[in-house]
């Protein structure tokens, strides 16, 4: 069967492809489509002779010769890997922060030392580079990452949401939400053109969810509890799951995929910075979403000896005695923080989910 080299919009790597297929889907999650291979191989073949055919790097069909040694990459042939980390720094603005570009880094460590995600499938939105004028996070960008992220997205496949920034709350004028606010991140733009709410991360992401998918959302913001709209929140205090569907009975479901969300803190609560102005004052920006989910690589070695794996219930719970220690020994003495604990920003890390789950028995996989 003719085939060809076809250079993916996304993540620029040659895919091998059949002429005459519907679609083929890239190691990144792309789904490439061949409907206009074979007029493209006329056109080629017209214009032999002249020049080789050279592409513009945006994705055209691009000539190589096929190789008898090379499968062709069917579409939905294999589970795959894919992840968005959204870093903002706000670096023009008196509200920056200083660890947000760190905390993704360490995400794309953990996620491809540990959880094998293929480097070339995961984006990075950040402040790092404002060249790459499409990887900074703005309003724009975020939505259209996040789009990327599920394109396509298939049985079996893993995908993983991850933001480190500001998150604000708004009043909620769809009578969508149990304590009337919308919660919201902020891209860097987010001044000019505005908050991304929860609905709309929950519309994006969430209702393509098809069976057999998984997303997992990581935000690490203030008034973040919520950031998914889920329908079911974990209660570790009752160790049980509280229903979070809203009043007006508004969607807020996948097409029978499971989103999970570990989120910093509950809707009313802020996660709090390490970069104060007093240098003696070692707040717990390491935070603990950064921190803790960090620590999941050592947890996993730990309890490997005792041939099981972590749950959900174990990976709270260490979240918590975290941030316990860090109130020990960091806060004790600290009149700043003291104060800011009276004012009950102490983080309590919020699970929830799409459909309910014994925390204690499913075992927490990227």
């Amino acid at each position: 069967m003719a085939s060809k080299k076809i250079a993916c919009p996304s993540c620029r790597q040659w895919v091998q492809m059949t002429l005459y297929g519907t679609q083929h889907r890239c190691v990144c999650g792309h789904v490439l489509t061949t409907r206009s291979a074979a007029a493209e191989t006329q056109r080629e073949t017209s214009v032999r002779g002249r020049g080789d055919h050279k592409g513009t790097g945006t994705g055209t069909l691009m000539s190589l010769p096929s190789s008898r040694s090379e499968e062709p990459v069917p579409s939905g042939s294999q589970p795959n890997k894919r992840a968005l980390l959204c870093g903002v720094t706000y670096k023009q603005h008196k509200y920056k922060l200083k660890g947000t570009y760190n905390d993704v880094k360490n995400m794309e460590n953990l996620l491809t030392k540990t959880f094998r995600f293929p480097a070339n499938c995961i984006r990075i939105l950040s402040e790092d580079d404002p060249r790459d004028l499409e990887r900074i996070p703005t309003k724009k960008n975020i939505e259209n990452s996040l789009k990327w992220l599920v394109e396509g997205c298939q049985r079996g496949d893993s995908l993983v949401f991850y933001f480190s920034g500001h998150g604000l709350r708004q009043p909620d004028f769809k009578d969508d939400e149990l304590d009337g606010f919308d919660e919201t991140i902020c891209p860097v733009d987010f001044m000019e053109e505005g908050m991304i709410l929860d609905n709309d991360i929950n519309e994006t992401i969430v209702w393509p969810l098809e069976e057999g998918v998984t997303l997992h959302a990581i935000v690490d913001a203030c008034h973040s509890g919520t950031i998914l709209d889920l329908e079911h929140v974990y209660n570790p205090k009752l160790n049980a799951w509280k229903d979070n569907i809203p009043p007006s009975r508004a969607r807020k479901s996948t097409k029978g995929g499971l989103a999970i969300s570990l989120s910093a803190c509950e809707d009313d609560k802020m996660a709090i910075d390490t970069t104060v102005s007093d240098p003696s004052i070692i707040v717990f920006k390491e935070n603990m979403m950064k921190s803790q989910l960090l620590n999941v690589s050592k947890l996993k070695l730990d309890v490997s000896w005792n041939k099981t794996d972590i749950t959900y219930g174990v990976l709270l719970d260490e979240m918590v005695n975290y941030i316990k220690k860090i109130n020990r020994e960091k806060g004790n003495n600290s009149k700043f923080l003291r104060t800011v604990l009276r004012r009950k920003a102490i983080q309590e890390p919020m699970l929830s989910s799409s459909e309910t789950f014994d925390v204690n028995l499913k075992k927490f996989v990227l």
